[in-house]
Parts: structure tokens; C-alpha cells; sequence
């Protein structure tokens, strides 16, 4: 818990506002060295040790937030035709409507076989 006198601007060990900043201990130091070293975070190194304050991780917080992803199809039959489209199908969609090459073949025979036959 951050004390109440203390400001978002205060230098803190990287230690110490890994604690403050995630009390439930899931970030370290060293993690928040990684992403110092990825851009993410801002470190001020004076005297030789490394500190940052909470309104840097904030900013890094801001930075590492996950975008979600808008679905761009789904699933889900089509029940209502839109004013622009049409029930004829088209390229990849077509194929399932076509018969398989050797049932092509089959009835190019079957319709062979009944000119023959016709024929006097």
C-alpha cells in the first residue's frame, strides 16, 4: 500500500515499487528491468542503482495493455440476404455444390450410352 504522503512522482528502488505497484507480488525487479530494457518503462540511474516512480509504471501499464481483437468473421449462418447480396455463389463457395469428377464422369457415360441407343 502506498503511503498517503508520497507522490506518484517519488524515485523508488525498482524493488520497492515493484511491491507497491503489484502487492500481490507478480512483478519483480528484474521484470520491471525487462521492460526498462524494451522501452516500456522510464528508469532513472543514479549512483548506480535504478529507480523509477509509479507514475512511469503507470505510463508502462498503459503501453503493455492487450488491444482486444475485433472478430472479423464468425460462425453464424446468415439468415436475411442484405440488399447487395446475391444467392448465386461464387468462387471457393460454388465448390460445394459441384459433383465430384467421378460422378461427372458417370453421367457423361450414363447420357453417352442413351444417344447410342436412341441413335436407329
Amino acid at each position: 500500500m502506498m503511503p498517503s504522503n508520497m507522490s506518484e512522482e517519488a524515485p523508488l528502488r525498482l524493488k520497492v515499487a515493484a511491491q507497491l505497484a503489484f502487492p500481490d507480488g507478480s512483478m519483480t525487479a528484474s521484470g520491471l528491468r525487462r521492460e526498462a530494457a524494451r522501452g516500456r518503462l522510464e528508469v532513472e540511474r543514479i549512483a548506480g542503482k535504478d529507480y523509477t516512480t509509479l507514475e512511469s509504471i503507470r505510463k508502462m501499464r498503459e503501453l503493455c495493455r492487450v488491444q482486444v481483437k475485433v472478430q472479423d468473421s464468425t460462425n453464424e449462418r446468415r439468415d436475411t440476404l442484405t440488399a447487395n447480396s446475391s444467392t448465386v455463389l461464387s468462387g471457393s463457395s460454388r465448390t460445394g455444390i459441384a459433383i465430384s469428377p467421378q460422378d461427372a464422369l458417370r453421367a457423361r457415360l450414363k447420357k453417352s450410352r442413351q444417344q447410342k441407343q436412341s441413335k436407329p
